[in-house]
């Protein structure tokens, strides 16, 4: 009948979309993304490279061309393998730095409460950014430090100073300069995490690295030779031969485990704060 208005049929409802959870995969792919998305990550990065090649080198250049000079005391403490190494010590800084901006520089912009709304439990942001840094650093360190060694020895080599890759302690010493700096480098990352402040975070890691280690040589030796020997850089660095020749230096892996310590206490402190206070 004309007229007679139909009812309409019903709209289809719409498809539900399925809530995404939050596992750690997905954290570790949004941090990862962050990391490489940083600018200050690749110069930085560089920056590291850098300092441990080429510093290194130029280390091994002085040292090949004043061995002439040395008397038997020097000579007997020459050791190849730490001396194209010893860019280590100075790149570290590097490495430190990167991993506070890792961390103190989302406080520093406000980043942080979009992470942590994003991912409502918190500690998973700070394991993601851990491993992440971990998992970038860990390579990159140890290109670096091959690069170092390979350098260094043939800079030596040219004074019949130099030795193989498969010489005593040289993987060691070769492998431990990269998980040196990468353990240093977490240690950054626990102490923006746990200060939330770049400048803040640098400047302790800066002093602990670098001042406490003078200040125990003003020590009485009495005092000095007992203490040195447990500070963060002192206990870390014997296992690529950097502080080696301390009074009572640790044996490699004791001194690396005490460093690993240092590193694990930084971070619970980290995580007890992240979970404790507000963004």
């Amino acid at each position: 009948m004309s007229g007679v208005l139909t009812p309409a049929a019903p709209a289809p409802a719409p498809a539900r979309v399925p809530a995404l959870r939050v596992t750690q995969g997905r954290v570790l792919l949004s941090e990862f993304t962050k990391f490489r998305s940083l600018r200050s990550t690749m110069w930085t990065l560089l920056a590291a490279v850098v300092l441990m090649a080429g510093l290194g080198a130029l280390f091994s250049a002085v040292t090949a061309s004043q061995y002439h000079t040395f008397n038997w005391a020097e000579r007997a403490a020459f050791n190849p393998v730490t001396t194209s190494l010893n860019g280590v010590t100075f790149a570290v800084v590097a490495f430190g730095v990167l991993g506070v901006l890792l961390t103190g520089g989302e406080y520093s912009t406000g980043m942080i409460r979009s992470s942590l709304t994003a991912v409502p439990r918190r500690l998973p942001v700070l394991w993601g950014k851990l491993a992440v840094f971990a998992g970038s650093i860990f390579p990159v360190s140890l290109v670096a430090s091959f690069l170092s060694f390979f350098v260094g020895q043939a800079l030596l080599s040219g004074h019949h100073l130099g030795v193989p890759v498969t010489a005593a302690d040289a993987p060691r010493s070769v492998t431990g300069a990269a998980l040196y700096v990468t353990v240093a480098g977490l240690i950054g990352v626990a102490l923006g995490a746990l200060l939330r402040n770049t400048a803040a975070g640098i400047a302790t890691f800066a002093a602990v690295f670098f001042v406490l280690p003078l200040l125990a040589v003003l020590l009485p030796a009495s005092i000095s030779d007992h203490l040195a020997p447990y500070l963060p850089p002192n206990a870390g660095s014997v296992i690529w031969g950097g502080a080696a020749a301390l009074p009572n230096a640790l044996p490699p892996w004791t001194g690396f485990a005490l460093l690993c310590g240092y590193a694990a206490v930084l971070v619970a402190a980290g995580a007890w704060r992240l979970r404790r206070s507000d963004a």
